[in-house]
Formats: structure tokens, C-alpha cells, sequence
């Protein structure tokens, strides 16, 4: 489905990325973790297209995306939850997942909520309260609802636990295992809670200083000494 090699990004002169190449076949779970600064965020920048690489390629279904336009990429089945999750605060819960639903519906019919509000309930309750007045939880709830109404083929999750409590963290991550089981969305998940993810993933790649270290199944990097010492404490 993706397929990105040789990925470079530069910031005034400084290296974010340095030849990053990786892939994500139709509905599978690929985690990438590792520590702040090694380039996660810029990487799903680049296939967003809101930061341009300095070389390689990224490609979907055999399209090269660096020839698209950022605002088209969406419209292909990619979605982006962003780090920090950035919900429209002067809107209603509802016309958030109603503006994560333009892309789809451009697309195909009109998006069903129905299947977010089965994840995340408290949205239907919360459906006219506007998105600035949530929680902390309830705004990443609402981030990845929105990123769901798009009915994206591949959605493409950044640090989804930031900043939240470790109860409400381990319901987000049960709900994305479910995205992923049961709906058979692809996902590829960035997050610094490195054994929930890699726990969570078929296909785990380690970014340090802007370049790929280690890559393996779930098993191969829980089984890695190096995953074990250096993110696990182990």
C-alpha cells in the first residue's frame, strides 16, 4: 500500500530524515517509535506533504505522492491524526467528524458515524458541545473520530497518548487494536509508548537520529536486546 525509500528531510541544513525506507502493506499495523528528535513527526509530515523531502520517493498503490498536492492526498484514503491532536475548538463535536467527512464523500456516500460513536461514546453524548470545552481524552477521541469519517484506507496516528492519563491512554490504544481488527484499516502508529506499540503492531521500525536502526515483527523487536535495555528497562 505504502512503500517509501530513500526518504530525506532537511531542516536549514539539518538533517530530520536521512534515506528512511519502509513499508505498509493493506491493513496492516506498522508502529514506528523511538526518542524525541528522531524524526517520527517529520516522517508523516512528508507523506502528508507538509514538509517536501530533499529525496527518495513515497508511494501509494504504486502513485508516486510527492507529485501530489497535500490537499489531494487525503482524498486518496490517507488520514493524519496529528500530534497534539488540533480539533476545530470553535466547532461542535459533530461538525468536526463533519469536516473529517469531506474527504470521504468525495469519495464515495456519505460517512456513517455510527461506528465512531460505537468506539467512542462519549462523543454521541458530547455530539453539540463545542470541541474546545472537551477534555483531554475526549479531544483525542474526537482527533481520531474525525480521521475515522474520512473512511481512510490507511490511517496514519501521531503520539496518541500524549499528555493523557494512563487509564484513558490504554482505552485510546484498545480502540485503534480494534480499528485495526475488526475494520481492517491499515494504521501506522508513531508513539513513545514504545511496548504498548510494538506489542500492538504486526511490523515495528526504530527511527534514531533520522534514520531506520532496527525493523522487525512485534515478536523480533520485543525479543531485540537493544528494545529491551534501551525503551523497554528491561
Amino acid at each position: 500500500m505504502l512503500e517509501i525509500a530513500g526518504l530525506s528531510v532537511a531542516y536549514g541544513g539539518l538533517h530530520a530524515l536521512s534515506e528512511v525506507s519502509l513499508a505498509i502493506g493493506e491493513g496492516k499495523f506498522v508502529a514506528i517509535v523511538g526518542p524525541n528528535g528522531a524524526g517520527k513527526t517529520t516522517l508523516f509530515k512528508a507523506i502528508s506533504g507538509t514538509v517536501a523531502p530533499t529525496g527518495g520517493s513515497i508511494r501509494y498503490d504504486g502513485r508516486e505522492l510527492l507529485a501530489t498536492a497535500p490537499a489531494a492526498r487525503a482524498h486518496l484514503g490517507i488520514a493524519h491524526v496529528p500530534e497534539g491532536r488540533q480539533v476545530f475548538a470553535s466547532l461542535s463535536v459533530l461538525e468536526n467528524l463533519e469536516m473529517g467527512a469531506y474527504a470521504a464523500r468525495e469519495r464515495t456516500r456519505r460517512p456513517s458515524f455510527e461506528r465512531i460513536f460505537a468506539l467512542f461514546p462519549v462523543l454521541f453524548e458530547r455530539r453539540r458541545q463545542l470541541a474546545g470545552t472537551l477534555s483531554g481524552g475526549e479531544q483525542q477521541m474526537l482527533a481520531i473520530g474525525r480521521g475515522i469519517a474520512s473512511m481512510p484506507r490507511l490511517l496514519m496516528l501521531d503520539e496518541p497518548s500524549m499528555g493523557l492519563s494512563p487509564a484513558v491512554a490504554d482505552l485510546i490504544f484498545e480502540r485503534i487494536a480494534a480499528l485495526h481488527r475488526e475494520d481492517g484499516i491499515a494504521i501506522l502508529l508513531v508513539e513513545q509508548r514504545v511496548a504498548e506499540a510494538v506489542q500492538s503492531c504486526d511490523f515495528g521500525y526504530v527511527l534514531e537520529t533520522g534514520r531506520v536502526v532496527l525493523a522487525g515483527s512485534s515478536a523480533a523487536l520485543l525479543a531485540d536486546d537493544r528494545i529491551r535495555t534501551v525503551y523497554l528497562g528491561l
